[in-house]
C-alpha cells in the first residue's frame, strides 16, 4: 500500500519494511567488514566533505541512491571507533542490538520526560537506572539516576546537584577541586554552572597520578580562609590521559569532614565495578553523593549513552525541577520518576531500551567476562610494551588503560613519541593516541601515548598487532635519527 495522495510522509507498512531491509543489507556488510576494515581512513576527507555542502533540496532523491551515498560515501572516512583495533581516546564499541533498540524506540516516538505519557518505557529505564545503581553499591531505595546523552552531561548534572546543595547562593564564592586530569567536561560543566574556570583548583596528584589528599585538605583550608566556600569534590575513576583512579574512599572521609559534595567522574571506568578486580580498585565509590557512568565506553554500547547516579534523587530535583502549568501533574510513586526533573532536558528520547535490550538478551554475566578480558589484555599488552627498545612505561594500567614515552638516544621524547603514534597509524591496523601530563619528579610535562582496551571486539590477536606494528614504529623512528 503506498501513502495517499499528497502525504507522502505516511509511510506505509509495506514501504517501511522495504527500506528497513535495504538498511539492514547495507549494514549486515558493514558489520561483517569490521574485522577488516582499516581502523582510519583520512585520504579523500577534504572531497568527502565538500561533496556533503549543499543546498537545501527542494525535489525528493530516490532512497536507495541517498542510502548508497551515505555507506558508500560518508560513514567510509575517517575514525572507526567500533574497529577492534581502535586503541584511542576512549572507545565506543557500539553494539548492534542497540541501534536495533534505537530504531524501535525512533519509529514508536514515545515521549519518556515524564512518567505518565509512557509509564511502560519510563518503567524499564527505572529498572535500568536501579541496576546501575545496584552496580556502584547505591542500595537505599531513594538512589537514582537519568540517562544522559554521555559524560559531559552527566558530569554538568553532578556540578549542578552539587551547587544546589552549596552552603551559599553566591556563585562568586564557591570552589571545586579536581586534579590536573580531570575530563575537560569538568570546567566545562563549572562554567555553565555560572563558575569561572579559575573557581575549579587542580589540585596535585602523585606519583600514580591519584589526587593527593593532604594537598586537598590544604586546598580546602586555605580556600576557606580566604572566605571562599568549598562545595565540590570531582574524583576520577579512571581518568582520560592515563586512567588513574584517585582514592574514593579517602576523599568521602575529607568530604564527611568537610561538607562538600562528592562526585566521581568514572565515565571511563565506571562499568569495571562488574568485575572482582574493579570493584576492589574502586572502592568506596559507593560513598560518592553523584557519579558519572558511560555505557556508550564501558558497556559498549554507541555513543550518546550516559547516565548520572546520585545517592539520594531527591537532589537532582531540588537542582532541576520547574514547574510549568501545560505539564501533567507529578506522580507521588517512588518508582514513578518523571526524568524532565532531574536534569536539563525536557524533551528527550527513550534511552532505556538501547541498554535493557543488549543485558537482557546476554544477561549481565556475557558484560562482566567480557570487561574481565580488557583488564587482561591491558595488562599483558603494558607488559610487552614495556619491553621495546627505548620506551618506557609513564603509567601502568589501573584498569585498561596505560601510557607510555619512547625516548631514544638523543631524541627528544615528545617528537619521538608523537612520530611513532603516527607510524603506528600509517599501518591501518590498530590506532592509539597520546595526550600531554605532568609527571611528578618532572620539571616539564610529558607527551605520552596511551593504549585503550575497551572494545568487546578487541582480543588478543589484536594486541599482537599492536605489538608488531609499535615495534615496527619504534624501530623506524629511532633508526631515522
Amino acid at each position: 500500500m503506498s501513502p495517499p495522495d499528497g502525504r507522502p510522509l505516511e509511510l506505509d507498512g509495506a514501504t517501511l519494511r522495504h527500506m528497513g531491509l535495504q538498511v539492514l543489507d547495507k549494514l549486515a556488510t558493514w558489520v561483517d567488514a569490521t574485522p577488516s576494515r582499516a581502523v582510519l581512513r583520512t585520504e579523500g576527507s577534504r572531497r568527502a566533505a565538500q561533496r556533503m555542502k549543499e543546498p537545501v533540496p527542494e525535489s525528493p532523491t530516490p532512497f536507495r541512491r541517498l542510502l548508497a551515498r551515505v555507506m558508500d560515501d560518508v560513514v567510509t572516512i575517517g575514525l572507526d571507533p567500533a574497529s577492534p583495533g581502535y586503541l584511542a581516546f576512549i572507545p565506543g564499541g557500539g553494539l548492534p542490538h542497540a541501534a536495533l533498540a534505537d530504531l524501535l524506540t525512533g519509529v514508536v516516538n514515545r515521549y519518556t520526560g515524564l512518567w505518565r505519557p509512557a509509564p511502560g518505557l519510563v518503567q524499564l529505564e527505572v529498572s535500568v537506572l536501579r541496576w546501575l545503581c545496584e552496580w556502584v553499591g547505591y542500595s537505599d531505595p531513594k538512589a537514582g539516576g537519568l540517562l544522559t546523552s554521555g559524560g559531559s552531561i552527566a558530569n554538568l548534572c553532578g556540578v549542578v546537584a552539587a551547587r544546589q546543595h552549596a552552603s551559599t547562593d553566591d556563585l562568586r564564592k564557591l570552589v571545586c577541586y579536581s586534579t590536573a586530569q580531570a575530563h575537560s567536561s569538568v570546567v566545562k560543566s563549572a562554567r555553565t554552572a555560572g563558575l569561572h574556570a579559575s573557581q575549579v583548583r587542580t589540585v596535585p596528584h602523585d606519583a600514580v597520578f591519584s589526587m593527593d589528599v593532604a594537598a586537598l585538605k590544604a586546598c580546602i583550608e586555605e580556600d576557606r580562609s580566604a572566605g571562599q566556600v568549598p562545595f565540590l569534590i570531582v574524583a576520577n575513576a579512571g581518568c582520560t590521559p592515563v586512567g588513574a583512579v584517585d582514592p574514593l574512599t579517602e576523599l568521602a572521609r575529607v568530604r564527611d569532614e568537610h561538607g562538600l559534595w562528592l562526585h566521581v567522574d568514572g565515565a571511563y571506568g565506571g562499568a569495571f565495578v562488574l568485575t572482582e578486580r574493579g570493584r576492589q580498585i574502586l572502592r568506596g565509590i559507593h560513598r560518592a553523593d553523584s557519579i558519572t557512568l558511560d555505557p556508550h565506553k564501558g558497556l559498549f554500547l554507541p555513543y550518546g549513552t550516559g547516565a548520572i547516579l546520585v545517592r539520594d534523587r531527591a537532589t537532582l530535583r531540588d537542582a532541576f525541577t520547574v514547574s510549568a502549568t501545560y505539564l501533567p501533574e507529578p506522580d507521588a510513586h517512588p518508582d514513578h520518576w518523571d526524568f524532565a526533573d532531574m536534569g536539563p532536558e525536557l524533551s528527550r528520547p527513550a534511552r532505556g531500551l538501547r541498554l535493557w535490550l543488549p543485558l537482557k538478551m546476554h544477561g549481565v554475566g556475557v558484560f562482566r567476562s567480557q570487561l574481565d578480558e580488557k583488564l587482561d589484555l591491558a595488562a599483558a599488552a603494558c607488559t610487552r610494551v614495556a619491553a621495546l627498545p627505548h620506551v618506557r612505561i609513564v603509567a601502568t594500567p589501573t584498569l585498561s588503560l596505560f601510557a607510555f614515552v619512547v625516548e631514544p638516544p638523543g631524541m627528544d621524547p615528545c617528537q619521538a613519541t608523537r612520530r611513532v603514534l603516527s607510524a603506528v597509524g600509517r599501518r591501518r591496523r590498530v590506532l592509539i593516541t597520546g595526550a600531554e601530563v605532568h609527571e611528578p619528579g618532572r620539571k616539564s610535562s610529558v607527551f605520552v601515548g596511551r593504549v585503550c582496551v575497551l572494545s568487546f571486539r578487541t582480543h588478543a590477536e589484536h594486541i599482537d598487532a599492536l605489538i608488531e606494528d609499535l615495534t615496527a614504529a619504534v624501530a623506524e623512528v629511532a633508526g631515522a635519527q
